[in-house]
């Protein structure tokens, strides 16, 4: 592809055909690294500018442009299927305006949510509702892929805190979608569409977003059960309850193994509920609450403290569990973590769905995750040089997909469509539906140039 015209709207630092650029943004963190599609070319702008510049003249010469920033995404979102140009954003890393008395702050799409959250700090201001990998990942792909987290549960995900978004649409045209004000009823919103599109309708280069206040009392600690059943259970009955937790997270036996393998924690080899409760006041009536339902599920074990070290153990084993399955067995490798939601009244019955795949094809298969709104993380463990184990582990990931899309939920809850899971928006959604979807593509995207070969389905 003829993408010299680059040389003309960027700086040269701007630019880059090198192999080395190219590979490291053939791939993420979900896709294979050997095997990746390169870019032919990859730009970094430094502006909404540069942007607009880059994907006009991208669209006049008929040539792909995939967004990137991080790389951490899962299912292929930000990587290319079709050559021609990366647009890594990640220079655009701006904290552009912290308005405290609106507790709204501007961004570029390239900064670090980490790094956004410790800028507000000094007001007393937090984003609460940032995905587990928010040290490492940018708020651009968090809106891009509608991502949540282990708060998800009292915070809602990402998107519950965008309020306006500068776009730079497919023909380059920049609009604003949204508004600063808390709520819009003004025309379609187009906010809503950007958001969760992986980048196929727009790319952001400024989000508006609201914060709120630091609770002022956190507490946090483990539970521990007999079994994966009681927990996954006991976790339902919190949340039907109307306990108010911030963080509820299910660990299963295999998990706490693998976990005390890799990254040196002494955590039991038995089920596990992790808890966070954040509070004003009266957090303790919250805590003694949750230590009531979980002992109607007979927990073994309910340990709750403020100890600031012992949180930061707590929740730093959980972040870094999904790194610790690679290097577990020497024989075997996880499969692209699993995504699944279900509505909470059926967490229980996915969760023992699982387990009874797992036991019937002898095949290991962790479950983790943000079990607070349904979601479960799992891991199938397969020998990567055996044809048959990769292809028992594909069909006990497809089962689950099947039976969570069957109970009413979702194969997607946060890691997005992207290439890895194509295959089941056909099962999820009804066919008008996806041809309503391919419909605003078309509308938003009439040449086919943003970040081809997501989402849909190749056929039908």
């Amino acid at each position: 592809m003829h993408t010299s015209f680059l040389d003309d709207l960027l700086e040269s630092e701007q630019v880059s055909y090198g192999e080395a650029d190219r590979k490291e943004r053939s791939t993420d963190w979900g896709t294979d690294n050997d095997n990746g599609v390169l870019p032919d070319v990859v730009v970094w702008p430094e502006s909404t500018e540069d942007v607009a510049a880059v994907i006009t003249a991208a669209n006049e010469h008929n040539i792909p442009v995939t967004p990137y920033a991080a790389g951490t995404s899962l299912e292929g979102n930000a990587v290319p299927v079709e050559h021609g140009i990366t647009l890594d954003v990640s220079r655009m890393d701006a904290v552009l305006e912290v308005r405290p008395d609106d507790l709204q702050v501007d961004v570029q799409p390239g900064i670090l949510g980490d790094d956004l959250n410790d800028t507000v700090a000094k007001h007393g201001l937090v984003l609460p509702s940032l995905p587990s990998s928010a040290a490492i990942s940018t708020i651009g792909g968090m809106i891009a892929n509608d991502a949540s987290g282990m708060k998800t549960v009292k915070y809602g995900e990402v998107a519950d805190w965008v309020l306006e978004l500068e776009v730079v649409f497919p023909t380059g045209e920049v609009a604003t979608v949204g508004s600063k004000a808390t709520k819009t009823s003004a025309g379609y919103n187009l906010k809503e569409l950007i958001i969760g599109s992986e980048g196929t309708l727009g790319v952001v280069t400024r989000a508006t977003v609201r914060l709120g206040g630091r609770p002022q009392q956190i507490r946090g600690g483990r539970a521990i059960f007999d079994g994966i059943d009681a927990a996954a259970n006991a976790v339902t009955d919190a949340v039907q309850s109307g306990v108010d937790v911030a963080k509820i997270e299910l660990i299963d036996a295999f998990s706490a193994e693998v976990s005390n393998e890799f990254l040196d924690t002494d955590l039991p080899n038995a089920p596990m509920v992790f808890v966070e409760f954040h509070a004003n006041h009266g957090i303790e009536r919250e805590v003694e609450f949750c230590r009531a339902v979980f002992e109607d599920h007979d927990v073994r074990t309910f340990e709750v403290s403020d100890a600031d070290r012992e949180m930061r153990e707590l929740w730093e084993a959980r972040r870094e569990l999904a790194d610790a399955f690679e290097p577990y067995d020497p024989n075997l490798s996880p499969l692209t973590p699993g995504d699944i939601t279900v509505p909470i009244s059926d967490y229980p019955e996915i969760i023992e769905y699982a387990k009874q795949l797992s036991e019937d094809h002898d095949v290991p298969v962790a479950m983790f995750g943000h079990a607070g709104d349904g979601n479960v993380h799992y891991f199938v463990m397969v020998d990567p040089d055996d044809p048959d184990s990769v292809a028992t582990g594909e069909a006990i990931s497809k089962r689950l997909v099947e039976r969570t899309i069957e109970l009413g939920g979702t194969s997607t809850g946060e890691h997005g469509v992207g290439i890895g899971k194509c295959e089941h928006l056909a099962d999820e959604h009804e066919p008008a539906a996806i041809e309503a979807m391919r419909s605003v593509k078309r509308a938003f995207d009439p040449n086919g140039i943003l970040n081809p070969g997501k989402i849909f389905p190749e056929n039908g």
